[in-house]
């Protein structure tokens, strides 16, 4: 197994190793090695097969994104494999990128609802956060933006307090490309552009009190030569369903290079009672990996948040702190160290009792 296959093995199996249960090299074996394995980016031709399957609803996440982890999780520990799944909340974007021109729609105060109805629901969240609003932020013709106001920088320390965690989520949101297939902040910049970027929305957030150890790229895209640049600077690059049609679909969270990817598909990224229905699956399934809800304050918006009202009791049910999984990623990057390759590949496999596959449950 890789350096990335044995951090991904210690993510999937954080829980157990942590209280013992587990010993490194009862995961020396090919069922995980299978569902671990990093793959690489996809091709032009896979990419929008993929991407189509998708759309269309042929990738479903219970079989294609969890399954095999699962499978993984099964050969190992049997029965225990199965529990409640670990849902963390990530809300796209704050200040919303469109603030500047449609305050009364995007501003802080219509945010500060939808802030106080999660809180209040004891739903634990991570905020993509802009260094800069744009305006026009849909025309990559257009030019401006401004400094974060006194409202919205207060309004961050709010959060802070009530235990909000942040990503930096990209600079100013500008799409650089027309069209809303191909709209990106990052796509088209090359190593420099980019690097300068992500250096003035460090330093931007940094006034702020605010050091992310999450990226959220804008629109969700980024290009395959641009991972290695994020992952060097976060702990983990998230992703959305417009990632597929430029690194093709992946399992989640995994380790890739320097940082966990962690892409975020539909049901689970959409409106809030869409997502709820997905992890109430979950939970019937007793899937307990961890699973990225991503919601956009700006969609829950248009029915007052009554829709998000009414999924918030279930949703808080299994939503986790982020900070639970950066600690485990802090844990697993160490993972090597902790237990050498060597070491594993030479222990010998063996299955728990009780092992056997429901049909009642993920294959």
């Amino acid at each position: 197994m890789t350096r990335d296959e044995w951090r991904s093995a210690r993510l999937l199996f954080s829980p157990e190793l942590s209280s013992g249960e587990l010993d490194y090299a009862e995961l020396a074996r090919p069922d995980v090695l299978s569902a671990l394995r990093t793959q690489p980016f996809r091709g032009p031709v896979r990419r929008l097969r993929e991407r189509l399957a998708l759309r269309r609803g042929k990738l479903e996440l219970e079989r294609d994104l969890f399954g095999p982890l699962m499978h993984a999780r099964r050969a190992v520990l049997g029965e225990a494999a199965h529990g409640a799944p670990r849902i963390l909340v990530r809300v796209d974007e704050f200040p919303h990128c469109l603030a500047a021109d449609s305050p009364d729609e995007f501003g802080t105060e219509r945010y500060a609802r939808f802030h106080d109805l999660l809180t209040g629901a004891g739903v634990p969240y991570l905020a993509a956060v802009l260094s800069r609003i744009p305006s026009k932020p849909y025309d990559p013709s257009a030019d401006g933006s401004r400094p974060l106001d006194a409202a919205e920088i207060d309004y961050l320390q709010t959060m802070r307090s009530d235990g909000v965690e942040f990503a930096t989520h990209g600079f100013d949101h500008r799409t650089r490309h027309k069209g809303n297939r191909r709209h990106s902040e990052l796509v088209g910049l090359g190593e420099l552009g980019l690097s300068s970027l992500l250096d003035r929305a460090t330093a931007q957030l940094a006034e702020h009190g605010l050091d992310p150890k999450v990226f959220v790229p804008p629109y969700n895209r980024f290009s395959r030569g641009q991972y290695d640049e994020l992952a060097g600077r976060y702990d983990v690059v998230c992703g959305g369903p417009e990632s597929v049609g430029l690194l093709g679909f992946h399992r989640a969270p995994l380790w890739r290079g320097d940082a966990v990817y962690f892409p975020s598909y539909a049901p689970l990224y959409g409106r809030a009672e869409d997502a709820v229905r997905a992890v109430e699956r979950l939970a019937a399934l007793e899937i307990p990996v961890w699973a990225q809800v991503t919601l956009h304050w700006g969609w829950e918006a248009k029915d007052s948040f009554a829709g998000l009202e009414r999924a918030l009791g279930r949703l808080a049910a299994f939503a986790r702190p982020w900070s639970e999984l950066l600690d485990e990623v802090a844990r697993s990057r160490d993972a090597v160290e902790s237990a050498p390759a060597s070491r594993l590949l030479a222990s010998p496999a063996r299955r728990r009792p009780g092992y056997a596959a429901r049909s009642s449950r993920v294959a």
